[in-house]
């Protein structure tokens, strides 16, 4: 394994980690997050919460695994886009920034997501095992992931309004 391989290894799975995580905070709190999302203007909350809920664990999962690694770092571009584009934008850059946090964070992830789509899961992952990993990566796994960014940003043309005033 090259020093490379680990850095993508190390990149991959703690995004998979953080976002498993987040999908198991946000399952276990249907209530309180159903509630939220429909306070900052989701329509339909409770289908909002499951597709988040579920593309978070789904998505983690995928990553640890290094499964399907350029697919599941599109769902997570298209939550980060999501995040941006209905929380963190008007806060400003600093994550400190109160009452809502700021954009560095979801920035941060979003651009693990298009590193791990161009350069691919690395050697320790189940992709590279059954040799997909190569077929997905590069600028076809940056395409997927930008592809996924975009879905986010189209999520939320559907379902977002945001309360005025």
């Amino acid at each position: 394994m090259t020093e490379v391989d680990l850095a993508l290894f190390l990149l991959r799975v703690w995004i998979g980690v953080v976002m498993l995580a987040h999908g198991i905070k946000h399952l276990q709190g249907r209530d309180k997050t159903t509630s939220w999302l429909e306070s900052i203007g989701y329509r339909n909350a409770e289908m909002q919460w499951f597709a988040m809920s579920a593309t978070e664990i789904g998505v983690g999962i995928l990553l640890i695994a290094g499964l399907l690694t350029s697919l599941a770092a599109a769902g997570t571009a298209a939550i980060m886009v999501v995040a941006y584009l209905t929380v963190h934008h008007t806060a400003g850059f600093w994550v400190t920034a109160r009452p809502d946090e700021g954009w560095e964070y979801v920035a941060t992830l979003l651009v693990g997501t298009f590193v791990l789509g161009l350069m691919g899961p690395g050697d320790w992952s189940v992709d590279a095992v059954v040799e997909l990993a190569e077929d997905l990566d590069g600028w076809l796994g940056l395409a997927i992931v930008a592809g996924g960014g975009l879905s986010g940003a189209g999520q939320v043309a559907m379902f977002f309004r945001p309360p005025k005033g």
